[in-house]
């Protein structure tokens, strides 16, 4: 086991491909690691940790062996002293972070590789209060795991798929905790026809069963599990929802809605068959829960998603922060202030009073909400509001490119760039990645996947035609 690469933890977990990085003997590694962190922790007589029962909830998304993996973590917790509760069907990330709450649990591990294709697998481990691990414990842990892989630590577990521990419901307890964050009346009273997006994912059984109760026509899409997810990373992308907005487009829905694998990402469709870019979405989250709502507090985004939300906030009086990529950065800031909504553009938020963690499921509720509450399409509410922001242009570049020449790029890129194209750099920043501001409130970053072998491209403009042109200029840098 020594001869094996490292398990690192990337911005939501430790991710691999089954089977090749992936595999039982690793996965009780990681597992052995943080039983490690949590016992040294729980020594301590300051730490959170102290006190709390030896608990940790367990879950899984509709991945290949993800009960499996789940029982074999079981195995090794309750080797060294703690209790594993397993959710007792696939479950979203969010749901799992409710429970850790509910239950006052040490924490969760959950077996996900969220939105990524069908061959990966994936370890989350969540902290006490639900949120993400943070980078100070995922270090502490990779120690752990380093300690323990020198010296060829092994575990005889039992027969794979055969070991058993206490299982749980996680549903009725989060179901009850959205029914008193979002208005089930409004929705109910606005008669909505609505797709839903399922991805073969966790989410089943989840929104669509909330929206039906409150009296919503609910057309499904993928409503059942399947490991393949249908050939197609299960994520709620403008592809990922193209049958949905079919379904919006011949009239049988007024918009979608959609979740990624473990549901803790989102999609949404409007009327006309436009799907809303996750910038969007966040935009429209603290608009409606500031103007409708009612509610204060701060707002919170990530370093790359889009400076539209800034313009909400300032129109709104709302405070706005800047956080690195990683939700386990926004859950810290929604613990320790009062936070509106906090979200990326990577298709995650979470508002006040819920989880510290990324939930799909509200996120789309939320959309449902302001949709019967204004009784106009979400595209209209956008189109009103740009006539006192502007207008704002988001995309993404993705380029798959080999660990060595990734090196070179970030390292060329660190060195900061007076143009991008033929456009002045007006401020470099490195909160997190490379990010250049350029007059006229536009601006690119780039940064590294944390999960996947990639550098990302973000772009923001105030018109198409520049955002050809950035596009085309940025293409170049990145080649």
């Amino acid at each position: 086991m020594s001869k094996l690469p490292p398990i690192q933890f990337g911005t939501s977990g430790w991710r691999g491909l089954i089977a090749k990085d992936f595999t039982f003997d690793r996965v009780r590694l990681a597992t052995q690691g943080i039983a490690d962190f949590l016992k040294t922790e729980r020594r301590k007589k300051t730490s959170p940790l102290a006190q709390r029962k030896p608990t940790l909830v367990l879950g899984h998304d509709a991945r290949f062996l993800g009960r499996d993996f789940s029982l074999a973590v079981a195995e090794v917790l309750e080797a060294n002293g703690f209790t594993a509760l397993l959710c007792d069907r696939d479950t979203p990330t969010p749901v799992i972070s409710h429970t850790i709450r509910v239950r006052k649990a040490l924490g969760g591990i959950n077996m996900t590789a969220s939105h990524n294709p069908a061959e990966y697998q994936g370890l989350k481990y969540s902290l006490h209060n639900g949120a993400p691990a943070s980078l100070e414990v995922t270090q502490k842990i990779e120690a752990h795991i380093a300690k323990r892989q020198t010296k060829n630590w092994q575990f005889q577990g039992s027969v794979i798929g055969t070991y058993t521990c206490k299982e749980i419901d996680p549903m009725p307890a989060y179901f009850k905790r959205i029914r008193q964050l979002v208005d089930f009346k409004v929705i109910q009273k606005a008669k909505l026809k609505i797709a839903v997006e399922l991805m073969y994912g966790a989410g089943r059984g989840y929104l669509d069963t909330m929206l039906e109760d409150a009296g919503v026509k609910v057309t499904r899409f993928h409503d059942f599990s399947n490991p393949l997810f249908g050939g197609q990373p299960p994520e709620p992308n403008a592809e990922g929802m193209t049958e949905a907005a079919a379904c919006v487009a011949a009239g049988k829905a007024q918009f979608a809605l959609g979740l990624d694998g473990d549901a803790d990402r989102f999609g949404v469709v409007d009327k006309d068959g436009t799907w809303l870019t996750p910038n969007q979405i966040l935009a429209l989250t603290l608009y409606h829960l500031k103007k409708n709502r009612r509610w204060t507090g701060a707002a919170v985004r990530t370093v790359p998603s889009s400076h539209m939300i800034d313009a909400i906030a300032s129109h709104l009086g709302v405070p706005l922060h800047e956080t690195p990529v990683g939700f386990k950065y926004i859950g810290a800031l929604m613990e320790s202030e009062s936070i509106i909504v906090g979200g990326e553009e990577s298709g995650g938020l979470s508002v006040k009073g819920h989880v510290p963690e990324k939930d799909g499921i509200l996120a789309c509720l939320v959309m449902a909400e302001l949709v019967a509450v204004e009784r106009k399409p979400l595209g209209k509410i956008l189109k009103q509001l740009e006539k006192h922001i502007g207008e704002f242009h988001t995309d993404r570049i993705n380029i798959h490119i080999n660990p060595a020449q990734k090196t070179a790029m970030l390292d060329r890129l660190a060195q900061g760039l007076d143009k991008i194209g033929t456009t002045p750099v007006q401020e470099f920043i490195t909160t997190d990645g490379y990010k250049f501001l350029l007059p006229n409130d536009e601006w690119v970053a780039f940064r590294a996947s944390g999960t996947e072998p990639v550098v990302r491209c973000y772009l923001e403009t105030k018109s198409a035609a520049r955002m050809k042109t950035l596009k085309t200029a940025c293409r170049k840098i990145l080649k």
